[in-house]
């Protein structure tokens, strides 16, 4: 095996936390030939001889931790990433060094099995998450100039390279990881085993709990702004098919999607992505290098292209505009909302009759009104979880009562007029096989998903190639990566 290293080190001290952390990704570097240094520097030597493999050739690394299979960790990061987290207003006073370390190991374990079977990552979509982090970063910091001197590289392209190797890494891990457990299922008795084996005095207790429903009421735009919307879409597709203008280019300048005009409007997507069903049809209707009829979703009016098929995915790129919705058509849909509040408070007015008949939100309108918990994904929200657009509105709302109308715009910036109400409430209380069986069947398959990821390090652990170095080897790990006899 060839080891590479590509030093990192002046990445780690303001972004490791930034773009690892929660996901035990960190500063876990495929080593590459930079870190050999010229003969007068004074760099430890490391004879590596992997015992489970082809024995290795000396090579110099200076101040690494571990070695696990093509992967270097560096001790430059594993304290760097504790006190950036730290900076950062984390709290690590319960995670020491050497748990860091470990979370390291774990991470480049699961990265390097993930080269080993042949996982894919798409380079497309690394390269888009990376832009997104590029523009945050310009964001904050004001130019590309400032970013580049921020992470102290040489160019953009550097830091670039730098991000699309880290990301990459995070996302072999991810696949990795959800390949151990993409099969771990709970049966309804392996539930209740695992209720039975919790003490009855380490009973968690489950917070108050809300079932919240909503009717939403968005403005809509004239009929005006909607041909005129419409029309510029329908100039663009010409100018795209009959004067081979740049569809991507197009994206960039005029497209109305934050999250994907900075790419040239590209999106991954497969049969499953959560898109709207209009969106999905359009695309999965065309042949690369087609141009879409401009077509209308609950987000606006797009046109679409597909780059490329690759199996089960298209590669694709939309441009969408939203007609001009004037403060005048604001009005009117709120006032539209706070009289349906007061028919159903006087009672002339039932509020599921009125989800059903009014509201605009096709999430929850065929439901009663009725919010998912996306986590859950039952009705139940803790409610000093809910979001903050949220909690204000219901903290105080008796079951029945209804909440003043609010607006709370989309992450596009969409106006929706709410109103809220609360069906039950579930006091505090401690866990109930039966009222809290979701949240319980949730914590069991989490532990056998735990498990299941144990039982696979050990086993890779075993037949990986692992080198732990200085005080490194003392640390009390939960692993055997020192392949000691027991």
């Amino acid at each position: 095996m060839q080891l590479k290293t590509k030093n990192l080190k002046y990445l780690s001290s303001a972004m490791l936390a930034i773009v690892c952390f929660g996901q035990s990704l960190c500063a876990q570097e495929p080593v590459t030939e930079d870190v050999v240094a010229d003969a007068g520097e004074e760099m430890a030597m490391l004879e590596v001889v992997d015992t489970t493999k082809t024995p290795f050739k000396p090579f110099k690394l200076d101040g690494v931790a571990g070695v696990v299979g093509e992967y270097v960790i560096l001790e430059f990061d594993v304290d760097k990433t504790l006190i950036d987290l730290r900076s950062q207003g984390r709290d690590v006073e319960d995670i020491s060094r050497c748990q860091m370390f470990e979370s390291m190991l774990e991470s480049s374990l699961m990265t390097h099995h993930a080269v080993q079977d042949s996982l894919e990552v798409r380079e497309s979509q690394i390269n888009a998450y990376s832009d997104q982090q590029i523009e945050r970063f310009k964001s904050q910091l004001g130019s590309d100039q400032k970013v580049v001197e921020f992470f102290k590289k040489e160019s953009m392209a550097d830091l670039r390279a730098d991000l699309f190797e880290i990301n990459k890494n995070n996302e072999l891990a991810r696949l990795m990881s959800e390949k151990i457990i993409s099969e771990v299922e709970v049966t309804p008795e392996e539930v209740r085993t695992f209720f039975k084996k919790i003490p009855k005095d380490e009973l968690p207790t489950f917070g108050v709990e809300l079932e919240i429903a909503q009717i939403v009421i968005t403005p809509k735009a004239s009929e005006e702004e909607r041909a005129k919307a419409i029309k510029t879409l329908e100039q663009y597709r010409e100018d795209i098919v009959e004067n081979g203008s740049s569809f991507a280019t197009k994206a960039v300048l005029y497209s109305q999607d934050p999250g994907s005009n900075t790419n040239g409007g590209l999106y991954v997507i497969n049969r499953k992505t959560p898109f709207h069903k209009e969106f999905m049809d359009v695309a999965f209707s065309l042949q690369p290098g087609e141009v879409s009829e401009p077509f209308e979703t609950p987000d606006g009016f797009h046109i679409l292209t597909v780059d490329k098929i690759r199996g089960e995915n298209l590669e694709i790129r939309h441009i969408i505009l939203r007609p001009v919705i004037t403060e005048e058509q604001e009005q009117e849909a709120k006032d539209e909302l706070k009289l349906i509040k007061s028919k159903i408070e006087e009672g002339s007015l039932d509020f599921v009759d009125a989800v059903q008949e009014f509201s605009t939100d096709t999430t929850t309108k065929f439901n009663d009104g009725v919010l998912t918990n996306d986590i859950t994904l039952d009705q139940r929200f803790e409610l000093t979880k809910l979001d903050p657009s949220i909690y204000p509105r219901v903290a105080t709302l008796q079951v029945g009562e209804i909440s003043e109308v609010f607006n709370d715009p989309d992450r596009k910036g969409t106006t929706n007029f709410k109103i809220l109400t609360v069906n039950k409430r579930y006091e505090e209380h401690l866990a109930d096989f039966k009222q809290d069986y979701v949240k319980i069947k949730d914590l069991a398959l989490k532990e056998k998903k735990i498990r299941t990821i144990q039982k696979w390090q050990k086993e890779k652990i075993a037949e990986t190639y692992i080198k732990i170095n200085g005080d490194n080897r003392d640390c009390e790990l939960s692993n055997n990566w020192l392949k000691k006899e027991k």
